[in-house]
């Protein structure tokens, strides 16, 4: 099969990862938004965990990663819930992990253990320990695939980069990725802020997963839907929301829309909210050793610093009108 990506153009796809690309545990991704509730509210905000899969698994083979690695990368969010993030708040779930935590439960009850075990790969092998993935997975403040893809992406999708600065200037050192340069560095990280603060903390994204979050947990309680209902995609989940005769779910439900104004008001507020909080600062290669770039870019540590105490306080969320 052919892909075209935005992000890292033309590929040609085959064997077991067109499999299960085609499978329906990856298509399923199709429907479900990365930016949660984002799409309720600003119907430019629709990037989907599809693109994202698809494009963390390009990312990795680019960068020279395994067959293997690849795989990995594809089926990495697999798990995801309806709205992605949103059901951590459901579940106040502030490690943001919910979709990690039924990830092997997800797998098992998928035909990807079968389109591996046909192709001579073994599911556990491949599946069951992310830190074996480097390109992969590397904990904060580092770069990833993961974290870069979802970056560029959402940036790009929204206006914030152009093409041409979206590609990337990476090495890879030792099965790991770097930013090339100490410039580099200071741009990702540049980008990388202004996806968790301009977008993740935008105040009007903020509203939409708290009220997202709130008729959910009436729906659940309500015994409307059910924690499995969330494995369902996003539209199919809201299809049964709305049908629902609740009347605390539809009027929650109705107050989520493109045309809310809310603005960030720390005195007078209708409610707070915190992130998990996200930081980067990745390692560059700098006379002959590894050293961060906030220890030589001014730039990036007033940046890191500038988004730690944003995230520490959260968001004041003050509702104009709904």
């Amino acid at each position: 099969m052919e892909i075209s990506d935005v992000i890292y153009g033309y590929h040609h796809i085959d064997g077991v990862l067109e499999e299960l690309i085609k499978s329906a545990p990856v298509q399923r991704l199709k429907g479900i938004y990365q930016g949660g509730a984002s799409f309720l509210v600003n119907r430019r905000w629709n990037v989907t965990r599809y693109e994202h899969s698809i494009g963390v698994m390009l990312l990795i083979k680019k960068l020279g990663g395994t067959i293997e690695e690849q795989i990995a990368g594809l089926l990495h969010d697999v798990s995801h819930t309806a709205f992605s993030h949103v059901v951590d708040v459901v579940f106040e779930n502030q490690a943001e992990d919910y979709h990690e935590n039924i990830f092997q439960q997800v797998i098992v009850h998928s035909e990807i253990p079968d389109i591996l075990q046909k192709h001579g790969y073994h599911t556990e092998e491949l599946l069951s320990d992310d830190s074996r993935w480097t390109l992969l997975e590397q904990p904060a403040p580092e770069l990833c695939a993961d974290r870069t893809d979802y970056t560029l992406r959402d940036m790009y999708r929204y206006g914030h980069i152009n093409l041409h600065e979206a590609q990337d200037h990476l090495i890879v050192r030792n099965g790991r990725m770097f930013p090339d340069s100490i410039e580099a560095a200071e741009w990702f990280v540049s980008v990388y802020y202004k996806e968790v603060i301009d977008f993740f903390l935008n105040p009007v994204n903020v509203y939409g997963y708290e009220y997202l979050a709130r008729a959910l947990k009436a729906a659940l309680r309500h015994d409307v839907i059910s924690a499995e209902d969330l494995l369902k995609t996003d539209q199919e989940v809201l299809n049964i929301l709305r049908a629902s005769k609740n009347e605390e779910v539809l009027s929650l439900l109705t107050s989520i829309h493109p045309g809310i104004q809310v603005i960030e008001d720390d005195i007078q507020y209708d409610f707070h909210q915190k992130k998990k909080m996200r930081l980067i600062d990745p390692s560059i290669f700098l006379d002959d050793k590894w050293i961060k770039s906030s220890d030589v870019s001014e730039k990036v540590r007033k940046m890191g610093e500038a988004a730690y105490q944003k995230a520490k306080k959260g968001v004041y969320i003050k509702i104009l009108n709904q």
